[in-house]
C-alpha cells in the first residue's frame, strides 16, 4: 500500500476535512496519496493506474459513485462511513489514522464481492440499448406518477412471475442489506454469489422475493406502463419504453473490498448498524 487514493464527498464538510487530514497523513507517513471528487468518474479513472487502494470518504451514496472506477481498474476499496448507517463502510471517521496504520502495514485482507451486470434490450429488436453496471442493485420501476407497472420476469429459461408493482428490484449479495431488504428481501452473505430478485409494493403477489444463482440471467419485460425508469444503484435513471426487456446477470470479475484486520465482522457490523436505524 504505497499509493492511496482517497475519493470524497464535495458537499460534505466532514468529508472535505477528512480528505484534507487523509492527505496530511499520507505526506507524513511518505505515502502517495490524491484526492478527487467520488461523483468525478473520469478524474477517478485517471489517477488509477499503480493505486494501491481507494479509500471512499462519505455515505453510501459517495460509496457507490466510486466504485464503478474501482471495479474497472481492479483497485481495492474501502469505505469511511460519514453518512446515516453506511452499510458499505467499514470504517468510522473517529477511527481513520488507526485504520490507515493498519492497511499501509498490511494488515488487512480482501473481500471479493460480486458485482452486477445490467443491459437494455430495446422493444422490436431494435438497436440502441446498452450495458451498465452496478454494485447494489438495478431496479425497474415506476416513474415520478403513482401508476403501477406490470412487469414479466423470468429467471433463465423460466417464467417466474407477471408483476404488478412499483417495480422490480434485482440486488447483489452486498446490495441485499438495501433496497431490496427495506422492499421485503432477505440478507446475504456478502461475499456469496446470488441475485436476489425483490418486487416492490406487489398487487396480489405470491411470491414476495427469490434469490437466483448467479448463472442465471433475469429478464424483466415492460408490458404496461405509462412511464418506467431504469435505476442503477439509485443514481443513474434511464427512460424505458413498454416492450424493452432488461438482462440482469453476474459480472465475472469481482470487486474487492479492504477488510481491516481490527473490522468489524460482517454479521456483528450488520446487528450495529440495524441498531442504529429510527425504530
Amino acid at each position: 500500500m504505497r499509493r492511496l487514493g482517497f475519493a470524497f464527498n464535495p458537499t460534505n464538510d466532514a468529508a472535505v476535512h477528512l480528505r484534507q487530514r487523509a492527505l496530511a497523513w499520507c505526506k507524513t507517513r511518505e505515502v502517495d496519496g490524491w484526492a478527487e471528487p467520488a461523483g468525478e468518474l473520469a478524474r477517478l479513472r485517471k489517477q488509477m493506474p499503480d493505486t494501491s487502494a481507494l479509500v471512499v470518504l462519505g455515505g453510501d451514496g459517495t460509496f457507490l459513485r466510486a466504485a464503478r472506477a474501482a471495479a474497472e481498474a481492479n483497485v481495492p476499496i474501502l469505505g469511511v462511513n460519514l453518512g446515516k448507517v453506511g452499510f458499505l463502510s467499514k470504517v468510522e471517521a473517529d477511527g481513520f489514522e488507526p485504520i490507515l496504520e493498519e492497511i499501509v502495514g498490511g494488515a488487512y485482507s480482501i473481500d471479493e464481492r460480486m458485482t452486477l451486470r445490467g443491459r437494455i434490450l430495446p422493444a422490436g429488436g431494435k438497436k440502441g440499448g446498452h450495458e451498465v453496471f452496478a454494485l447494489n442493485d438495478i431496479v425497474v420501476a415506476r416513474g415520478s406518477l403513482a401508476r403501477v407497472v406490470r412487469l414479466d420476469v423470468a429467471i433463465g429459461p423460466s417464467h417466474v412471475a407477471t408483476f404488478i408493482a412499483d417495480g422490480l428490484i434485482v440486488a447483489s449479495p452486498t446490495g441485499s442489506t438495501g433496497y431490496s431488504f427495506s422492499a421485503g428481501g432477505p440478507i446475504l452473505d456478502p461475499v456469496s454469489r446470488n441475485l436476489v430478485v425483490t418486487p416492490i409494493a406487489g398487487y396480489l403477489s405470491a411470491i414476495r422475493s427469490v434469490v437466483a444463482s448467479p448463472s442465471q440471467i433475469v429478464r424483466v419485460r415492460i408490458v404496461d406502463a405509462h412511464e418506467a425508469v431504469l435505476s442503477v444503484d439509485g443514481y443513474d435513471d434511464i427512460r424505458l419504453n413498454v416492450g424493452d426487456v432488461v438482462e440482469v446477470s453476474a459480472r465475472e470479475a469481482p470487486i474487492r473490498f479492504v477488510e481491516p484486520k481490527s473490522a468489524m465482522p460482517f454479521w456483528d457490523l450488520l446487528r450495529h448498524k440495524v441498531e442504529l436505524l429510527p425504530s
